[in-house]
């Protein structure tokens, strides 16, 4: 809930406008129960306990690599719902990268969340509480945030824009914008949509081919919005937003990793104002796929850069804990626990 609306509910119980500030406050830092609120006489919190219900994110399993001070989080909601959350240590300061869904529908071969299906949309408040209760367990601020967990986000597009409003709201969280990375496996309509915000955030792209045989095959979206139908978009948008577009490009072995895939790609996006970010993919059980050798992902990078697109080879973290998103929660599931 907004402060605006928080209030309007205040307003019904007669209570003074500053109890709205108050509540949207602690709500803001991570409250889990209206107890916690006290600076709020005790009586009003029992009788908010008994109206309102609070619905954060609880930690149900908790893994810090002993490599690179990534922690990877299982959170568990009020309905028995399993998503994954990582939080990333950098020189800069903390990232993390939160889901949107309690599962996906997209059904990306390569992606260990799709493996389990689609359950539910999680709400504005269950993504802001990923964020509260990471920087609650570790006693930080969290200064960057990826939208680019377990879920599409533009999938679940009303509670995400509602979600971009509340965390960046400077009576609340006050998270800059464009420390946000928003990431679609390639929903068009939805970009378009999105732009139309003009939010100063990063749009990233789950690209991870240059042409539509080997799309299709690895990304059911793709029939129906083509590799021509999202770059066209994606032009749009960055020129529209004067924001870089970011291109995800999961590195498989065998699959998508040729010179020649580098050129047909590199082809593609010449001249557009966009950043390709090459990733060794994940392996998963459910898949014969394997991550690509460091030569080939140097040579790819090379041709990219040969023809003046920005290139980098994203750093892995977390390895050793399998920080990736999906993974652990389909233990979990698996299991019924």
């Amino acid at each position: 809930m907004t402060l605006e609306e928080i209030t309007e509910q205040t307003d019904l119980l007669r209570l003074p406008k500053y109890r709205a500030k108050q509540i949207y406050t602690w709500l803001s830092r991570g409250a889990e129960d209206f107890s916690e609120m006290t600076d709020l006489p005790e009586g009003l919190r029992c009788q908010l306990n008994e109206i309102f219900f609070i619905n954060s994110a609880k930690i149900k399993k908790r893994l810090a690599s002993r490599i690179d001070d990534t922690v990877k989080y299982l959170y568990v909601f009020y309905d028995g719902s399993l998503i994954e959350s990582v939080l990333m240590k950098y020189h800069h300061g903390y990232s993390i990268c939160v889901s949107t869904q309690v599962g996906c529908r997209m059904g990306c071969d390569f992606c260990a969340t799709g493996k389990g299906g689609f359950i539910r949309n999680l709400t504005p408040g269950e993504i802001l509480s990923q964020i509260q209760t990471a920087q609650k367990d570790n006693g930080i601020r969290i200064s960057n945030v990826v939208l680019m967990g377990m879920g599409e986000p533009l999938d679940n597009f009303d509670n995400v824009i509602r979600f971009l409003q509340l965390v960046t709201d400077e009576k609340g969280m006050n998270l800059g914008m464009r420390h946000i990375t928003l990431s679609t496996c390639g929903l068009v309509d939805r970009i378009y949509e999105l732009q139309r915000y003009d939010f100063p955030l990063t749009l990233s792209i789950s690209l991870h081919a240059p042409n539509d045989e080997i799309r299709s095959r690895t990304m059911p979206v793709n029939r129906k919005w083509n590799v021509d139908a999202l770059l066209n978009a994606c032009r749009e948008y960055a020129a529209s937003t004067s924001r870089r577009v970011t291109f995800e490009y999961a590195m498989i072995n065998g699959v998508n990793d040729s010179a020649r895939c580098a050129g047909e790609l590199a082809k593609k996006l010449k001249g557009m104002l966009c950043h390709v970010n090459l990733i060794p993919v994940n392996s998963i059980e459910e898949t014969d796929f394997n991550a690509s050798s460091e030569r080939k992902i140097a040579e790819f990078k090379k041709i990219l850069e040969a023809s003046g697109i920005a290139v980098t080879r994203r750093r892995t973290l977390g390895p050793d804990i399998s920080a990736s998103c999906g993974q652990l929660r389909g233990k979990y599931a698996d299991r019924g626990v």
